[in-house]
């Protein structure tokens, strides 16, 4: 993987397949289809990851059984370590990415010995210092989601993984909100522009906004990641399907980012390719305003500029005024020294 040479696209199942690998499977498809760099699931033992009695978020309690608490709801989306193996061989198969979140100390040692090329740590780990030390041990690609912390918080698990053992270069910084969906008015996306400033680090966005537009936004405003769930369906049981991208709007949302990547460009203002040849359509040259005979002077009042603009340029009009007609001119025609 390389995110600097461009937008790294993670395509979030997460935990839409709702305990079935077969579904599971049909995300990958979709995200392969779709054109992501990345399909990126959640790995965890619900045991080590929520107590017994853990609230629900509201938005959980909206998506899902209000009644259930958040152990019950998250072991019924718990993916085994056989199926893990079976979707990264899956992943490989058809060629693209496998990825997941590990959100216990059980979970981080499973995706290193199935050798998973980075870490992408949630924001809710920001705080877990046993979760990124050993994380950081290992000293691979880090990806950092940064919901719900301030720049004093992320400034204290940045300093903690560099220095249990992670080269700073190999950190990237996602912006993100945790409300599903996000309301526009909290994506602040110019903070992610700050948290480049205040570390010299890459840095992307983690989108849970409906739709697609923030993300394409990011990426203008110089994301390296995006991180984004989808769904096969926004109807079906569980917590993020309803603020999850559909296939189409997941292919949408690729494709508009590689669109941009392209407008982007390499920052240097110049006449290109494709425009080059409207350069003598579009511009004009100094022509003849009414007939003009061999030996008069050019005034203003027997020139004048018009298209097309393979003549003389009326930049050179004030030179081209008091000199000598050399031959007879037509009106319209351009003017020649």
């Amino acid at each position: 993987m390389s995110i600097s040479t461009k937008t790294y696209i993670i395509a979030e199942a997460g935990v839409n397949h709702n305990g079935d690998i077969n579904m599971a499977k049909r995300l990958i498809e979709v995200a392969k289809a779709a054109g992501a760099d990345a399909v990126k699931f959640q790995t965890f033992k619900t045991e080590l990851l929520v107590s017994k009695n853990a609230p629900k978020a509201d938005y959980q309690k909206a998506t899902t059984d209000a009644e259930e608490n958040q152990f019950d709801m998250i072991k019924k989306l718990e993916l085994s370590v056989e199926d893990h193996a079976v979707l990264m061989d899956y992943c490989r198969e058809i060629g693209i990415e496998f990825l997941s979140s590990p959100f216990d100390l059980e979970s981080i040692d499973l995706l290193h010995e199935i050798g998973l090329p980075l870490f992408k740590i949630p924001s809710g780990e920001i705080t877990n210092l046993p979760y990124l030390k050993k994380i950081a041990a290992f000293n691979k690609r880090v990806i950092l989601s940064t919901g719900m912390s301030t720049l004093v918080e992320l400034k204290e698990a940045v300093n903690l993984i560099v220095a249990n053992g992670t080269d700073k270069n190999k950190i990237t910084l996602l912006h993100c909100n945790t409300e599903y969906p996000t309301p526009y008015v909290d994506v602040n996306l110019k903070a992610m522009q700050t948290l480049k400033a205040a570390f010299n680090v890459e840095v992307g966005y983690s989108d849970h906004t409906q739709g697609i537009e923030v993300s394409i936004a990011a990426v203008a405003l110089g994301a390296t990641v995006i991180e984004k769930h989808f769904t096969l369906d926004k109807s079906l049981p569980g917590p993020d399907q309803l603020a999850s991208l559909d296939p189409q709007e997941l292919k949408q949302m690729v494709d508009s980012i590689r669109h941009i990547e392209k407008a982007l460009g390499n920052g240097v203002k110049e006449v290109s390719a494709s425009e080059n040849k409207n350069i003598a359509i579009a511009r004009k040259s100094i022509v003849a305003a009414v007939d003009i005979k061999k030996g008069e002077l050019f005034s203003e009042k027997n020139i004048t500029v018009k298209r097309p603009g393979n003549g003389i340029s009326p930049m050179k009009w004030e030179s081209v005024l008091g000199e000598i007609a050399k031959r007879d001119f037509l009106a319209d025609e351009l003017i020649e020294l």
